[in-house]
């Protein structure tokens, strides 16, 4: 524990100088409990991030060269590449990302969809990844979003908005359908009823709380 003689106030993190002014600070020689030291913990992290990228683009960059010696008729490599950008995007945006685990989990299910229709691109292009990954992953987000609801049933309303974004989200694939990219519709029609059942059962039984919602996120009177 140390004092600030500037600004007269007594600092009971273990630190050499005041978070407020940076004047050194006097020591008193006693020890007291501290809330842990969470700017450490994350910096800690933030340092084994880079460590994880530096050696992740090595890698690649090994396996590139591999990939190119052996004459593959697929470019594997890049499919680790795909894995390893995802790993790291889990410890910058999961791991250390300040939003909420709401926008976690939507921000790692849309990145998830690129990178799988990549591997699809890749490995010869079947279309099993807009046919059935694109919708299996909205309708996994969906899922997450109801239990999220029942364990959260304080707060439930606030999960309306992203029930809106998933029902914008699962109308891609569907679209997708009529241009003839999706082949396989039926995923893609399952994903958008159930997004949109979700919805509209949440705002028949949430009735009045639902309502006074979505006016508040659309400052509709």
């Amino acid at each position: 524990m140390g004092k600030c003689v500037n600004c007269n106030v007594n600092i009971r993190d273990n630190v050499e100088i005041c978070p407020l002014c940076g004047s050194a600070l006097l020591k008193d020689g006693t020890e007291e409990d501290t809330y842990p030291n969470v700017w450490i913990k994350s910096r800690k992290l933030v340092v084994a991030s880079r460590i994880f990228l530096f050696a992740a683009i090595v890698l690649f960059s090994v396996i590139v060269f591999i990939n190119y010696k052996v004459e593959s008729d697929t470019w594997w490599s890049f499919i680790v590449g795909l894995i390893l950008l995802y790993v790291y995007l889990i410890l910058r945006v999961a791991i250390l990302g300040k939003g909420g685990y709401r926008e976690k989990v939507l921000i790692m299910g849309g990145v998830a969809v690129p990178i799988l229709i990549a591997v699809d691109y890749i490995i010869g292009y079947n279309g099993w990844s807009v046919n059935f990954v694109f919708p299996a992953i909205i309708l996994a987000i969906d899922a997450t979003i109801a239990v999220l609801m029942i364990v959260n049933h304080k707060n439930w309303q606030s999960y309306i908005m992203w029930q809106i974004v998933m029902i914008i989200a699962s109308l891609i694939p569907f679209i997708l359908s009529f241009v003839g990219v999706v082949t396989v519709p039926t995923v893609a029609n399952v994903a958008l009823a159930v997004s949109f059942f979700l919805f509209l059962g949440t705002m028949i039984i949430g009735d009045r709380r639902a309502r006074v919602e979505l006016k508040r996120r659309f400052h509709f009177r």
